[in-house]
C-alpha cells in the first residue's frame, strides 16, 4: 500500500505539472532547429534604415559553437560576441536587397551586436541584431522593394514590417508593427501557419501617416493535444535542466520522457505506427509485437545519439535535411514491407483458390501473415496445408520477422527533436548518462504504444478465431478471406510510398 501511495503521488504530481501553467517559457515554439528572421524597415525622405534580427534556436547554436567560441574555453567573451555579430551582419547585408523604382541602393552596416539568451535545457540561443542603412530619394512618390536572401535554406519565422519617418506609406503588403515583438514572443495562434515573408513592396508618397493597418491574419489555432504536449516538453526541459538532480526530479523526468515518447508515436500522420501494429497483430504472437517495440527503441535511441554527435562535431551537418532524407528511407522501408506482403498475399490467394470455401477461413486464421504456421498447425488436419507448410515455412518465417523489424525501424528511424534537445542539454550540464537514459525512456514510450497496439490486434485476431467456429460466420466471411490480405498489403505499400513522397517534397 505504501508503494501504491508513492506511485499515486508521483502520477498526481506529473498531472498537476501538466495542468497548472508553468514558468518555463518555450523559447522557440516553432522548433529547436529554426533560424528566425525579422526585418524592420524605416523609410525616410533621404534613405532607408533596416533593423535586421536573426534569432537562432538551441540546436543550430550548438552547431556554430566552435565558430563563435574561437579560443574553445567554453565561454563566449565580449570580443568573440562582437566578432560573430560583425561576421553575421556582413554576410546578411550582402544578401539583402532594396530597390527604389527598380534601382538597387547600396547598404552598409551601421551597427551590430550579439547576445546568447539561455533557452531550453540550459542551452544557449543566439540573437544577432544588425542595423543597415542606405541612401535613397523618397521625397517624391516611389516604390520600394525589399528582399531577404539570407539563409533561405533554413526554416523558421520570417517577418518584415515597414514604417514611414517623414514620408507617407500609401500602400504596403507588410504591416507596420511586429506581431512577434521583433522575435521575442511568437503569437500562439499563428504557430500552425508561421509567417514566411521574404520580400516586401511598399509605395511611399510625401507627407505623414500610412494607408492603415493590414487586415489581421486569420488565426489558425493550436490543438489541445499540441498544447498539452508542448507544456509537457516545457516541464521536462525544466526538470532536466535543474542544477540539483534529486530522485524525485529524476523520476518525474523519466515518467515524462515515457509519456512524450508514447504520445509522439500516436500523433496524426504516423502511418508507420498503424502499419507496425497491424503487422504485429496479424502475425499472431505477442513476441512479435515486442519485436516491433524493441526495434523502435533501439533505432530511435541510436538515431538520437548519432544526431547529437554530428551536431556537436560537424558544423556543416544539416539536421533538418538529414531528417527529411530519413523520412524518405522510413517510407521506403514501409513500402518494401508492403511489397513483400503483397507478393505473399497474392501467392496465398492462389493457394486458397484450391481450398473448399468452408475451409478457407480456418486456413487464413491459422496462417496470419507468415504462412508457416498453417503448414504445421493445420497440416495434419488438411493434407493441402501440410504440403505447403513444409515447402515455404522457413522462408516465410524469415520474411515475416524481417518485415516486423523493418516496420519497427521505420517507426523509430527519424529522431525526435525533443529527445535530441534533452540529450544535448544533459551533456551541457555534464549529465551525459542521464540524457542517454531519458532518450532510452523516450524510445521505450514509443515502443510501448506500438506494442500495445500490436497486442490489441492479437487479441482481436484471437476473438475472430473463436468466431470462425460458427458455421454462419464462416459462410459469410469465406468470400472475403482471400481479398483481405491483398487489401491490407496494398494499404501498407500505399502508406509507405505516401510517407516517402511527403518527406521527399520537403527535401
Amino acid at each position: 500500500m505504501r508503494a501504491l501511495r508513492r506511485a499515486a503521488v508521483l502520477i498526481g504530481t506529473v498531472v498537476a505539472l501538466l495542468v497548472v501553467p508553468v514558468a518555463v517559457a518555450q523559447a522557440h515554439p516553432l522548433g529547436n532547429f529554426t533560424v528566425n528572421h525579422y526585418a524592420g524597415l524605416t523609410l525616410r525622405a533621404d534613405g532607408v534604415d533596416v533593423l535586421a534580427v536573426l534569432d537562432t534556436a538551441e540546436l543550430p547554436t550548438v552547431q556554430q559553437r566552435a565558430t563563435v567560441d574561437t579560443d574553445a574555453d567554453g565561454t563566449v567573451s565580449p570580443a568573440e560576441a562582437a566578432a560573430h555579430a560583425a561576421s553575421e551582419c556582413a554576410a546578411r547585408v550582402v544578401l539583402t536587397s532594396i530597390a527604389v523604382d527598380g534601382a538597387t541602393i547600396p547598404l552598409t552596416v551601421a551597427a551590430s551586436s550579439a547576445e546568447f539568451p539561455v533557452g531550453e535545457q540550459g542551452l544557449a540561443t543566439t540573437r544577432v541584431t544588425c542595423r543597415f542603412t542606405g541612401p535613397a530619394d523618397l521625397s517624391a512618390p516611389a516604390v520600394v522593394v525589399y528582399t531577404d536572401g539570407f539563409r533561405v535554406d533554413r526554416i523558421g519565422w520570417r517577418e518584415i514590417t515597414a514604417t514611414g519617418d517623414g514620408v507617407r506609406i500609401a500602400a504596403s503588403d507588410v504591416p507596420g508593427a511586429s506581431t512577434s515583438q521583433e522575435l521575442r514572443a511568437y503569437p500562439e495562434d499563428l504557430l500552425a501557419s508561421p509567417l514566411d515573408q521574404r520580400s516586401a513592396r511598399i509605395e511611399v508618397a510625401p507627407g505623414r501617416g500610412s494607408a492603415g493597418p493590414l487586415a489581421a491574419l486569420p488565426p489558425t489555432g493550436v490543438g489541445w493535444l499540441d498544447r498539452v504536449l508542448g507544456q509537457a516538453e516545457d516541464v521536462l526541459s525544466g526538470l532536466a535542466a535543474r542544477p540539483a538532480l534529486t530522485p524525485v526530479v529524476g523520476t518525474l523526468a523519466v515518467l515524462l520522457s515515457l509519456l512524450l515518447g508514447a504520445s509522439h508515436a500516436m500523433l496524426p500522420g504516423h502511418g508507420k505506427t498503424i502499419m507496425a501494429a497491424y503487422l504485429a497483430g496479424k502475425q499472431g504472437t505477442r513476441r512479435d509485437a515486442v519485436v516491433v517495440g524493441a526495434a523502435v527503441t533501439v533505432t530511435h535511441t541510436a538515431g538520437v545519439l548519432v544526431f547529437g554527435l554530428l551536431l556537436v562535431a560537424v558544423a556543416a551537418f544539416a539536421p533538418l535535411r538529414a531528417m527529411m532524407w530519413l523520412g524518405v528511407v522510413s517510407g521506403l522501408l514501409v513500402a518494401a514491407v508492403g511489397a513483400v506482403l503483397l507478393r505473399t498475399a497474392v501467392a496465398r490467394r492462389r493457394e486458397l483458390a484450391a481450398v473448399p470455401a468452408a475451409q478457407r477461413v480456418g486456413v487464413l486464421v491459422g496462417v496470419g501473415v507468415g504462412g508457416a504456421r498453417t503448414g504445421h498447425g493445420h497440416g495434419h488436419g488438411h493434407g493441402h496445408g501440410h504440403g505447403h507448410g513444409h515447402g515455404h515455412g522457413h522462408a516465410e518465417d524469415r520474411w515475416s520477422r524481417a518485415s516486423l523489424v523493418g516496420m519497427g525501424m521505420a517507426g523509430g528511424l527519424v529522431p525526435s527533436p525533443t529527445a535530441l534537445l534533452v540529450l544535448l542539454g544533459a551533456v551541457n550540464l555534464g549529465r551525459t548518462w542521464f540524457g542517454v537514459a531519458l532518450v532510452i525512456c523516450y524510445g521505450l514510450g514509443m515502443a510501448g504504444t506500438l506494442t500495445a497496439a500490436g497486442l490489441l490486434l492479437v487479441s482481436v485476431r484471437d476473438r475472430i478465431a473463436r468466431m470462425e467456429r460458427t458455421r454462419a460466420w464462416r459462410d459469410r466471411a469465406g468470400r472475403f478471406v482471400g481479398v483481405l490480405p491483398v487489401a491490407t498489403a496494398v494499404l501498407v505499400l500505399v502508406v509507405g510510398i505516401g510517407l516517402a513522397l511527403r518527406s521527399l517534397s520537403g527535401v
